[in-house]
């Protein structure tokens, strides 16, 4: 649990208050969207108009400028005809704090996430919303979604199998994919703490854990219902800070959980596989840097990391031709960078095997 509460905002500037509250109340909303738009307000537009689009009307929309560079305010404006629309301006101290800011404004019960530069499907809300509203057990509900931009290839963030029901021990080894634009419970947000926002990465993993750990359950709908968007550079696509996140997300987890709770020893090995991990990227690190020898001394000692016949290949290359391990690992990063497979939206220490 963070020490910000969620209710602790900084001062905001509120754009469209006056038309929202004059809303029906047989129009009241049952779920607010909160859509943080820092760096991206020439993609804003297409975020809101999908939102424009759902097929489900009972919506209120919080867009929150945190002091970014471009500007938010010329992208907002012509969407905040729409009564259901507002926004807030706030000095920039990241995401986790813009969007605490934002839900503390929210007056539907139930919260859903939409990034500025993504999309929902038209069906979103429509297929989410009820789920939350009819069983008071679920803690969040998340979709699939397609990933598209900087990408070779569109594809879904869940391409495999998947349970339709996950718990707490779930969510933690990430058997239960929770994507991004997730549909939560104010009062459940609240109650952890809101988002953490000591947090440098993995603050939306932490949040899903936190929720989890109230106990409940978390529901998948298999349907495509969004849209993820990859940029060129995305922090998303940084696996040695993706894996931080982890293993503090972990960390807070395990020391939160009593001594006794069966999740404990789910935890621990959770952590020291994501610590040999890290020192795994740590040791690509090295190489790509330019100390190639301690790098590679490094990368051998962590190498039960990886299996295939492409990586044993590697070693074996890099045995006899060292110089070619640093191009190699280099290219390795910038294929990452792009938003390959496994590694946009869903990062973690399994993204280096195989």
């Amino acid at each position: 649990m963070t020490s910000d509460s969620p209710h602790a905002s900084a001062p905001a500037k509120i754009a469209g208050m006056d038309s929202a509250l004059s809303v029906p109340a047989h129009e009241s909303p049952r779920v607010c969207v909160i859509v943080p738009a820092y760096g991206v307000a020439h993609l804003l537009g297409e975020a809101l108009t999908s939102l424009q689009h759902q097929t489900f009307s009972q919506w209120e929309c919080i867009v929150i400028d945190d002091g970014a560079p471009d500007d938010v305010s010329g992208a907002v404006a012509p969407f905040l005809g729409d009564p259901r629309i507002r926004f807030l301006a706030t000095a920039n101290h990241g995401v986790s704090t813009a969007r605490n800011t934002a839900i503390a404004e929210a007056r539907a019960p139930l919260v859903a996430l939409l990034d500025g530069d993504d999309l929902f499907r038209p069906d979103y809300l429509a297929t989410v919303v009820p789920i939350l509203e009819a069983d008071p057990d679920v803690r969040l509900v998340t979709c699939n979604a397609q990933i598209f931009g900087a990408v070779a290839r569109l594809r879904n963030c869940v391409e495999r199998p998947h349970a339709l029901q996950g718990r707490l021990e779930d969510v933690l080894d990430r058997s239960f994919n929770v994507y991004i634009g997730t549909t939560f419970r104010r009062a459940d947000f609240a109650a952890v703490g809101g988002f953490d926002t000591r947090m440098a990465q993995s603050e939306d993993f932490d949040l899903w854990v936190r929720l989890m750990m109230l106990g409940g359950t978390a529901r998948y709908v298999p349907e495509v219902l969004a849209q993820y968007r990859v940029r060129p550079g995305s922090a998303s696509a940084n696996a040695g800070r993706m894996l931080l996140g982890n293993i503090r997300t972990y960390e807070k987890a395990r020391a939160a959980l009593p001594a006794h709770a069966p999740e404990i020893a789910l935890l621990d090995r959770l952590l020291a596989d994501s610590r040999a991990a890290l020192a795994f990227e740590h040791a690509i690190d090295c190489i790509v840097d330019g100390d190639t020898r301690r790098g590679l001394v490094e990368l051998r000692r962590a190498r039960q990391q990886v299996s295939g016949i492409t990586w044993r290949a590697s070693f074996l290359l890099w045995h006899f031709f060292p110089v070619l391990a640093r191009p190699m690992l280099r290219w390795r990063r910038r294929a990452h960078s792009r938003g390959a497979a496994g590694s946009a939206v869903y990062p973690s220490f399994l993204e280096v095997e195989g």
